[in-house]
C-alpha cells in the first residue's frame, strides 16, 4: 500500500516519528507541495494525506490509484467530498485531537492581555523595574478573572472546555448554544447572542463558520459590547469583519483582542489587525502542542489501519 504525505511539514517538523504510518506501508513525506506537484508525487499512492493541499475533482480524476483521502485535521473543505463519494474514494479527518490545546490558548491570550505578561517581561528587560523606586513596577491595570463573565459562542469540544477552565477561575459561564439549559453542565447558563455580547468582559469564539456565522462579530455586534471586554477568536477568521475589529480596537470601543486565526493565513501586510492597538495574534499555532500532534498522527494512523483491514472507519466523513 503506497502512502503520501503531501504536506507533512506541519504536523510533524521534525520532533515526532512517522513510524506509525510507515509500517502501514510504502511511505513517502512531503513538507510541502504546490498545486502542479500532486499528481507526479501521488500518481501511484492508494492513500493520499493531505492538511492543506487541495484535492478536488480534477486532481482525483489524475490519480486511478487513488481510494483513500486522510485529511491531517479537523476540517475538510480542502477536499471536494461528493466528487470522492462519487468516485468511492473513503474520506476521513482527524476530529477533537486539539481540544485542550486549544482552550488553553483562549486562556493564554486571555492571561496575556489581563495580566499584560509579554510587556512587563519586556520592560523588566529593558530596566524599567531596575530603574523603578518602588518595589514592584506596573503602569497598566490588571485584572482578575475571578467574579467576571465569559461569554462563549459555541460549546462545542473546544467550547465546553473553554468553558471548564473558566469555571476552574470562577467565572461566570454564559454561552450561545443549540443546546438546552437542561441538557447543560451546571454553572453554564444559554443566552441570546445579544445578552451574551452586553454581559460578558470577555467573548471567545468557537462556533463553526457557515453563512449565518461568517462576520459574526462586526460594527454592529461590536458596539453591543462592553468598551472595556475583551474578545478572543481561536475558532476561524472569518468569523470576525477584520476591518471593522481593527477600527473598534484603535477607537477604544473594545478593550482588547486575541486571536489565533485571522481571515486568510499567512496574513497580507495590509490586514489591518496587524497594525491595531491592544491586538495579539499567534500564528495559528493553539493546535500544534507536541501532545496535540503526536494525538493526531496516532490517529490518522489508526484511520488508515481500519481501512486497510476493511473495518469501520471510525473517521469517516463522506460514508
Amino acid at each position: 500500500m503506497n502512502i503520501c504525505v503531501l504536506d507533512g511539514y506541519t504536523l510533524n517538523p521534525g520532533d515526532l516519528d512517522w513510524g506509525s504510518l510507515s509500517k502501514l506501508g510504502n511511505l513517502k513525506v512531503y513538507d510541502r507541495t504546490m498545486p502542479s506537484e500532486i499528481i507526479e508525487r501521488a500518481i501511484e499512492s492508494e492513500i493520499v494525506l493531505t492538511n492543506k493541499v487541495i484535492i478536488d475533482d480534477n486532481t482525483m480524476a489524475q490519480l486511478p490509484k487513488l481510494r483513500y483521502i486522510g485529511v491531517l485535521a479537523t476540517g475538510y473543505n480542502v477536499v471536494d467530498i461528493e466528487a470522492a463519494r462519487k468516485r468511492g474514494i473513503i474520506v476521513t479527518n482527524i476530529p477533537a485531537y486539539s481540544t485542550n490545546s486549544v482552550a488553553q490558548m483562549v486562556f493564554a491570550h486571555i492571561l496575556n492581555i489581563v495580566q499584560q505578561v509579554d510587556t512587563y517581561a519586556k520592560e523588566v528587560q529593558e530596566g524599567k523595574w531596575s530603574n523603578c523606586p518602588d518595589f514592584c513596577y506596573y503602569n497598566h491595570t490588571l485584572m482578575e478573572l475571578a467574579g467576571k463573565t465569559i461569554g462563549i459562542v459555541g460549546l462545542g469540544n473546544t467550547g465546553m472546555a473553554t468553558a471548564r477552565i473558566a469555571s476552574a477561575f470562577g467565572m461566570k459561564v454564559v454561552a450561545l448554544t443549540s443546546k438546552t439549559a437542561d441538557r447543560l453542565p451546571e454553572g453554564i447558563t444559554p443566552v441570546s447572542l445579544d445578552e451574551l455580547l452586553q454581559e460578558s468582559d470577555i467573548v471567545s469564539l468557537h462556533c463553526p463558520l457557515t453563512d449565518s456565522t461568517r462576520e459574526l462579530i462586526n460594527k454592529t455586534t461590536l458596539a453591543k459590547m462592553k468598551k472595556s471586554a475583551i474578545l478572543i477568536n481561536t475558532g476561524r477568521g472569518p468569523l470576525v469583519n477584520e476591518a471593522d475589529l481593527a477600527t473598534a480596537l484603535n477607537n477604544g470601543d473594545i478593550q482588547a483582542f486575541g486571536a489565533d486565526v485571522l481571515s486568510k493565513e499567512p496574513p497580507t501586510a495590509d490586514n489591518p489587525l496587524l497594525s491595531a492597538k491592544n491586538c495579539f495574534i499567534t500564528p495559528h499555532i493553539a493546535w500544534a502542542t507536541i501532545d496535540a500532534r503526536r494525538r493526531l498522527m496516532e490517529i490518522a494512523a489508526e484511520n488508515i489501519s481500519q481501512f486497510i483491514q476493511g473495518e469501520t472507519i471510525v473517521n469517516q466523513i463522506n460514508k
